[in-house]
């Protein structure tokens, strides 16, 4: 069994970067302070949720196309949505390079419930 690490690296300010993505994932900041978003180094190996409302792996020595290739490798689950992003991915992108694990039907619900799809059904 891989022990898991949690990463508290004194370069990025997660609670700001969850606060600075707001306008596209306005939940992020308030999961975060509940303590409900779990930041740990990518392993190899993908985690159950559990009561967490993302995980975020953070994948240090990944570069864009590394990382892209890794998010199509694991985004194959019906139970979780994967989201990539790395400090050159636009204005809402990531302090450093990160994997996003979230469950697929709570993120449909809260896109939802937000508008996200408004354009789409109309």
């Amino acid at each position: 069994m891989v022990k898991r690490v949690v990463v508290k690296s004194p370069e990025v300010n997660w609670e700001e970067y969850f606060q600075h993505i707001k306008p596209v994932c306005p939940w992020s900041g308030a999961a975060h302070k509940k303590g409900e978003i779990k930041i740990t180094e990518w392993t190899g190996e993908v985690e159950p949720l559990g009561t967490n409302q993302a995980i975020v792996y953070v994948c240090p020595k990944y570069n864009r196309r590394r990382l892209k290739k890794l998010h199509k490798k694991v985004d194959i689950s019906p139970e979780y949505e994967w989201l990539w992003s790395e400090p050159t991915n636009g204005p809402n992108a990531s302090p450093v390079p990160v994997l996003i694990q979230q469950d697929k039907r709570k993120l449909f619900d809260l896109r939802f419930d937000t508008g996200y799809y408004d354009d789409i059904i109309e």
